[in-house]
């Protein structure tokens, strides 16, 4: 049995149908009892995205979301996109808008949960995520050292899908070797993660809204050029997600599955990630920063994913596999092969832009991945080195985290030169681990978040500025908001 025969039979039983309902029915549930929260509170989502209250201990709003949306928007809005429409068709990007939408609530339940059980480490800065709200919230100091340790795994895993586009995407554009790639991307990754979370947080301040208008004004010019095709690529979608396309109606249940799975991994919601940021945010009260990561996950799938798919699909420029057919090559599972011997992924994406704006599209798209994905790997360093920082708490950990970052490092590099098929299934294994844990921590521990956010709530309505007391909520174990 080989590598890949282990690594997709893992996979089989991380990400199986349990799985899906679990990130659907949570996402739901969620925004039952927050009475959709992600709808009500948009004005104040985006009130508060551009707030700049920073200090010595956190970063400002801003760049807490700029450092979650430096992990949720990566090569998953690209080649992420295209492997969904290739392996659950057209209808995947329906069901990646579902998760996206009901994930909303999840990613404000875990952000908020991660500001009011934030803490501070040995440098005086502000940590959390799910392995402090865990222990401080469900007292389980064993569930939150399984989740840290399983998350510090799928954050070298996660970046191994990062760095593996990267490295195949310039070979694409400007036949670089991947090897020459890898060593450069190294040598860089390593400069800036020796800057601790300010400077990748300064970083991806301004990389990610710069790299992600100009992805969507390039975008936006291939769509204008196929215009007449966007009210069939809208049906397209709608008729293959419900099962009722004649080309893609059998793949109802894989195109849920596939948009379910592949909008995990791109927004993040429900998975835990997107808490360690925000933990990281100084902010007066934990609602303000669970709304900014909430509208983060909109940013994500409903504009740059989307994005991405109608480019894809309006160009006509994509294969679909047949999901019955297995043990065979690729080739012979076509049901639809517009692009034979194009393997799925960035190169799609590449195809399409190319056929717009020849001799520029392949070269932008190697653009474009290229600050995409170093700044989702950059974000998932800090969210593994949070969790390792938690593991280390009060002892010496200097060559512990030396010895983190030259592991980390390496997993970055084997997964860049390797393949692609193994690559992604690591990087599924590890969002799918993290989803199980977190999501069960966050149905187990919603109280104090809801709380907070009707005492949220009640300050807006007397017009006040929100302000935390967590003893007045019957908050414990919050020693950063203690009065």
């Amino acid at each position: 049995m080989n590598v890949e025969s282990i690594v997709n039979a893992v996979l089989a039983v991380v990400w199986s149908p349990y799985l899906v309902v679990l990130c659907l029915a949570t996402g739901l549930y969620f925004s039952v009892r927050t009475r959709f929260v992600q709808l009500r509170a948009l004005p104040d989502m985006l009130r508060l995205m551009f707030r700049h209250e920073r200090s010595d201990a956190g970063v400002s709003p801003f760049q807490a979301l700029s450092l979650s949306l430096s992990s949720r928007v990566g090569v998953g809005n690209i080649a992420g996109v295209a492997m969904a429409i290739a392996f659950g068709g057209p209808g995947a990007i329906f069901w990646m808008w579902i998760v996206a939408f009901l994930g909303a609530s999840s990613a404000f339940i875990e952000s908020t949960l991660a500001q009011i059980y934030k803490d501070r480490d040995a440098k005086g800065q502000y940590r959390g995520g799910p392995a402090y709200y865990i222990e401080k919230g469900l007292g389980q100091r064993w569930y939150a050292v399984l989740f840290a340790l399983v998350t510090v795994l799928a954050g070298a895993m996660l970046a191994g899908t990062q760095s593996n586009a990267i490295t195949s995407a310039v070979n694409e554009a400007w036949d670089v070797p991947v090897m020459v790639t890898t060593g450069v991307l190294l040598v860089v990754l390593a400069a800036i993660l020796l800057g601790g979370v300010r400077r990748i947080a300064r970083v991806a301040e301004w990389v990610v809204p710069v790299m992600a208008v100009a992805y969507l004004l390039v975008t936006a010019v291939v769509m204008v050029l196929n215009v007449e095709r966007v009210p069939e690529v809208i049906a397209l979608v709608l008729r293959s997600a419900f099962g009722v396309d004649a080309a893609f109606g059998a793949m109802i249940g894989t195109a849920i599955q596939w948009g379910v799975r592949r909008g995990v991994l791109s927004n993040e919601a429900g998975m835990g990630s997107g808490a360690h940021p925000a933990a990281a945010a100084e902010v007066s009260h934990p609602v303000k920063q669970g709304l900014v990561q909430s509208f983060s996950v909109y940013i994500d799938t409903m504009v740059v994913c989307s994005a991405t798919a109608f480019l894809i699909l309006s160009t006509g420029l994509y294969n679909v596999y047949d999901p019955a057919v297995n043990g065979v090559p690729d080739e012979a599972r076509l049901l639809l092969g517009n692009l034979p011997g194009v393997e799925a992924g960035p190169r799609f994406v590449q195809h399409a832009v190319e056929s717009a704006l020849p001799g520029f599209g392949k070269s932008f798209v190697a653009l474009a991945i290229l600050p995409f994905a170093f700044t989702t790997i950059l974000a998932l360093y800090y969210m593994a080195e949070t969790n390792v920082s938690y593991l280390c708490r009060d002892r010496p950990r200097g060559w512990v985290m030396g010895t983190f970052q030259l592991l980390f490092l390496a997993a970055t590099g084997y997964s860049a030169m390797n393949s692609a098929t193994v690559a992604w299934a690591l990087g599924d294994i590890g969002v799918g681990m993290m989803s199980w844990l977190n999501i069960i921590a966050i149905l187990l521990l919603q109280r104090p978040a809801l709380a907070a956010l009707r005492d949220y709530e009640d300050h807006r309505r007397h017009g006040r500025d929100p302000l935390f007391n967590p003893k007045l909520l019957g908050v414990r174990n919050t020693s950063v908001w203690v009065q």
